[in-house]
């Protein structure tokens, strides 16, 4: 259990350190849109090529609602956050930080249950991930920094994330030891749903909003590069 907390904290720690990156770097404008174009990429890349077919073995209709779920759980938290955050004008960029969560939290799980199960792990989707989670990060945080957030703070919400990532990672590690029937299917369906929402809603609006054109180059350039790597 304690292997998979470390691996799923690993996994997603370049989400703190990409965060922390955006506190000492000024990064220009039309940058971090293009950055976020980027990240949004690897993302489709990722749903389309990594987590649907984690999902195959779903029926049809099991595949939907897992997805519709994670729709939910994304709305839900990105309207929490926006009740918390919005009038200080960085709505937009922790909605952002709301769909790390809902990729990265069952993302972990599937990992865990990947370790219990004896399912090797790509090193690979490994590194798309910890690559992936550099653009998703920097785009936000950028925002974040620019709106006064000092560097203590953004670190307590990355390493949040990250947190709850590893412990993600061991629940999922712990069901699926006690239980053959817990298998990572739904977890990706989940997270795939999630990300639609958030792409679509917050994660390319951002990136358009700050680069204009460069945000879809960043978008095939991100899909690309994430394409070649799985």
């Amino acid at each position: 259990m304690l292997r998979a907390f470390g691996f799923g904290a690993l996994a997603q720690s370049s989400l703190l350190l990409a965060g922390l990156l955006a506190c000492w770097l000024t990064v220009p404008r039309r940058i971090v849109g293009a950055l976020a174009g980027f990240g949004a990429g690897a993302m489709l890349a990722a749903i389309s090529f990594d987590l649907v077919a984690e999902a195959e073995e779903l029926a049809a209709w099991q595949f939907g609602l897992w997805m519709l779920a994670g729709v939910a759980i994304f709305l839900a938290g990105d309207r929490l956050v926006e009740a918390r955050f919005g009038g200080e004008g960085t709505g937009g960029a922790m909605g952002i930080v709301v769909g790390s969560v809902v990729d990265g939290v069952p993302e972990s799980a599937i990992f865990g249950i990947q370790l219990a199960t004896g399912f090797p792990v790509s090193a690979g989707f490994l590194a798309a991930v910890l690559v992936s989670n550099v653009p998703q990060a920097i785009a936000p945080s950028a925002d974040l920094v620019a709106a006064g957030w000092s560097a203590g703070r953004l670190a307590r919400l990355w390493s949040l994330v990250v947190l709850a990532c590893g412990v993600a990672a061991a629940l999922g590690y712990v069901g699926a030891d006690i239980s053959s029937s817990v298998t990572g299917e739904g977890m990706a369906a989940l997270a795939a749903g999630g990300l639609l929402a958030m792409l679509t809603n917050s994660l390319i609006p951002f990136a358009y909003e700050r680069a204009g054109e460069l945000a879809g180059v960043g978008t095939v350039v991100g899909f690309c590069l994430a394409t070649m790597s799985s």
